[in-house]
């Protein structure tokens, strides 16, 4: 009867978190419910948001991790809340008020709040008060009956040398910790302080040496409120404090927040033990609440700055990742350097490594001509259609050498230049190392520069998302959070563009839903032993991938020229006799659609069923129908196709080219929160304040732009001593 009582319950817990979920993400309960169950069984997000749109309703992937994110918060907070409740009850103290209360709270500081007093502590001025008889006398004080008398004739009751209190005013001061610790843990008082510290708090920060602030001038006297401070500045004063170059606190209105304790806690004027309740309720703030208090906001607005910082470094990874390939170009590749030379790789239109050399056209060895010559004899011998420049150090020296190239040679060449943030962790991988075990570290980050021109996703897959720095204060946030977060866009972009089963590295393929490094590793064997995938079937042949995993990672991987037409588009194998019925149902065959998909949407056209009639006779559903059509109209699609195309130069800007009011194009390298920097093709790239990114007020850069992303921007200004561009996107100002 009590198991089912209990099961009852769950149930019900269950249902309510669902209802609230739906509530707070404005979604239908059913959508919320389906896609919990998919969750909970192990299937993956992006299989979901592709795969099962009639179950969830057509979630895209942020609303799914949104639901996932939220069904885990709450479902802790349950876990949490029996845990509580069982620990005060086993203390024999829990009331069914309080019960109630923590069955109530819907956030989980909330329910350790209300565990607070009844939490087991740790040796503290309260508990060794405790261990010498004086809890008799902190209730007292409490109480607020006594009106006659004097506290320390009450006091004097608990004098005892053997448990160490030597005088009246001993035993009343350890009577004062019982209280101050006792107010503390009320979760009235924490509120109190919470509220005042997140309404009216200031979070400041001061210099600990004023001759000696370095980058946080700015910071050695600031303050700023806790409820408005910008993810950015918590950065700076987190950093300077970790630096010791800043002291941080919160700043609150002391006298207020006391005087709202004593409202809570003083009921009698007149009790002789008045003052002293003060003088405990005053050590409580200043002791014990507030310093708590403080943690837990400092705490909260870091990772309030975390998320921030995390989401901005997500979205610019994501259209880095989804930058659009170059097909079919010869590349040639250049790692630029100083003292250590520029690194030049060939590769041919597959990405095949073809030579390599190293040259020294700067300090210290200035061989410029000699350098001009060697790469001149690499851009005919193997006809290069495109120089792709690491954007790193000697970037632009290096841009200035190709140009003087380019244009002696009166050829077709043109260059651009290629983010190479973490090339150098790449160059000195295990993957690297596997992939060119003959070359030595330095020479394999040209090659990476490269090919992140050719495919942008299947080079940058190679690298530890955190190394692609394309974010702000990515050494800052919580890394953990970090690389979850940075997995999932990558995860989220490799099966949005779908993977190439014949040609994927192991780097790309462990990526891809239902996959994972060591599967993905014995695809590779499996794929070199039988000389590659003929058709999809296969992939239940590798070992470690079982039928769930299959059913995970089918639609995303691709066979170009497969024997079944079907194993070379993104329609899932279930769906497979669902669009044969399909096409028998318009009179079409197979080979028909292979060769034109445009045939299908023809037919459709002069169809005389809807869309859902003929989802019913294919047996499937309307969402999953249209996907089908889609992905058997356009079997080659690629979503980074409609993506801004990097801008191809033949001839350098320097900074002294440019002039005020100068209109030009550049690409979007980076974007933070107080604005955007552009690549205009000098040596520093440009910054475009958020306040000149638009006529209406721009609360955050990502909503306007994106990396990889190409605009016209006007010049504002220019300070060639301190290497700084100011520009405009507002062209007409």
């Amino acid at each position: 009867m009590n198991w089912a009582l209990n099961f009852k319950e769950k149930v019900l817990d269950e249902l309510q978190m669902l209802t609230i979920i739906a509530e707070e993400l404005n979604l239908r309960f059913h959508q919320v419910k389906n896609t919990i169950e998919l969750l909970d069984a192990e299937n993956t997000v992006p299989f979901i948001a592709r795969y099962r749109k009639e179950a969830t309703g057509s979630l895209d992937e942020d609303a799914i991790r949104a639901i996932e994110d939220r069904i885990r918060y709450l479902r802790n907070l349950e876990e949490r809340k029996q845990t509580v409740l069982k620990s005060i009850e086993e203390q024999g103290k829990l009331t069914p008020e309080l019960e109630q209360q923590i069955k109530a709270a819907m956030k989980l500081q909330e329910v350790e709040d209300l565990y607070l007093p009844y939490k087991p502590k740790k040796r503290t001025r309260a508990t060794i008060a405790r261990a010498k008889g004086l809890e008799p006398l902190a209730m007292l004080i409490i109480d607020q009956e006594i009106t006659e008398g004097d506290p320390l004739e009450y006091a004097q009751q608990y004098v005892d040398e053997e448990k160490d209190v030597k005088s009246a005013e001993e035993a009343i001061a350890g009577a004062r910790d019982i209280v101050a610790e006792t107010v503390s843990d009320s979760a009235d008082v924490r509120k109190v302080v919470r509220e005042s510290a997140q309404k009216q708090g200031l979070l400041q920060s001061e210099a600990r040496d004023p001759q000696d602030v370095s980058e946080y001038q700015m910071y050695a006297e600031y303050s700023e409120p806790v409820k408005s401070i910008p993810p950015h500045r918590i950065f700076a004063m987190n950093r300077g404090e970790r630096e010791n170059k800043l002291r941080v606190k919160i700043d609150v209105p002391e006298e207020e927040i006391i005087a709202s304790m004593n409202q809570i806690f003083i009921k009698n004027e007149n009790c002789i033990f008045t003052e002293h309740y003060k003088m405990a309720i005053t050590d409580a703030f200043n002791r014990l609440a507030f310093p708590a208090i403080e943690r837990e906001i400092r705490s909260a607005l870091t990772e309030k700055a975390d998320e921030h910082g995390i989401e901005v470094f997500a979205k610019n990874l994501r259209a880095l990742l989804m930058s659009p390939p170059i097909r079919g170009k010869m590349i040639l590749g250049v790692d630029p350097g100083f003292r250590t030379g520029c690194k030049v790789a060939v590769i041919d239109a597959t990405g095949k490594y073809l030579e390599g050399i190293t040259i020294y056209p700067h300090e210290p060895q200035k061989l410029w001509e000699r350098a001009k010559d060697d790469v001149a004899a690499l851009l005919g011998k193997y006809d290069i259609d495109i120089i792709a420049i690491g954007n790193g150090t000697a970037s632009r020296e290096t841009e200035q050498m190709v140009a003087e190239i380019i244009n002696e040679m009166d050829s077709e060449v043109v260059y651009t230049i290629v983010n190479e943030a973490g090339a150098s962790v790449y160059s000195a991988s295990p993957v690297a190392k596997k992939e060119f075990p003959e070359l030595e570290a330095s020479m394999r980050g040209n090659i990476s520069i490269a090919r992140r021109l050719m495919d942008p996703l299947s080079e940058l897959v190679k690298i530890d998302p955190k190394s692609i720095g394309v974010g702000m204060y990515q050494h800052d946030v919580n890394q953990t959070k970090l690389g979850e977060a940075l997995d999932q866009v990558v995860e989220s972009c490799v099966n949005q563009v779908g993977v190439n089963l014949n040609t994927a590295s192991s780097s790309l393929l462990k990526y891809v839903a239902g996959i994972n490094s060591r599967t993905a590793e014995n695809i590779v064997k499996f794929r070199d032993e039988f000389g590659g995938f003929s058709n999809r079937d296969q992939l239940k042949q590798v070992k470690g991938l079982g039928e769930a995993a299959f059913v995970q990672a089918a639609g995303f991987l691709r066979i170009p020229g497969a024997d079944m037409f079907f194993d070379s588009t993104a329609v899932h194998p279930e769906s497979y006799q669902s669009t044969e019925k399909l096409l028998a149902s318009l009179d079409l065959t197979i080979d028909q659609v292979r060769r034109d998909g445009t045939l299908l949407r023809k037919k459709l056209k002069n169809s005389k069923k809807s869309i859902n009639e003929i989802a019913k006779e294919a047996n499937t559903g309307a969402e999953t129908l249209s996907d089908i059509i889609e992905s058997l109209e356009k079997p080659n699609l690629d979503p980074r196709d409609e993506m801004p195309k990097p801008i191809f130069r033949n001839d350098v800007l320097k900074m002294e080219d440019l002039i005020e009011g100068m209109m030009l194009k550049g690409t979007v390298r980076n974007v933070v929160d107080f604005g955007v920097f552009i690549d205009i093709g000098v040596k520093q790239d440009g910054l475009v304040h958020r306040s000149k990114m638009a006529k209406k007020y721009v609360k955050n850069p990502l909503d306007v732009v994106s990396v990889g992303d190409v605009i016209e921007v006007k010049v504002l200004n220019v300070d060639i001593d301190r290497g700084r561009i100011g520009l405009s996107m507002i062209l007409d100002e």
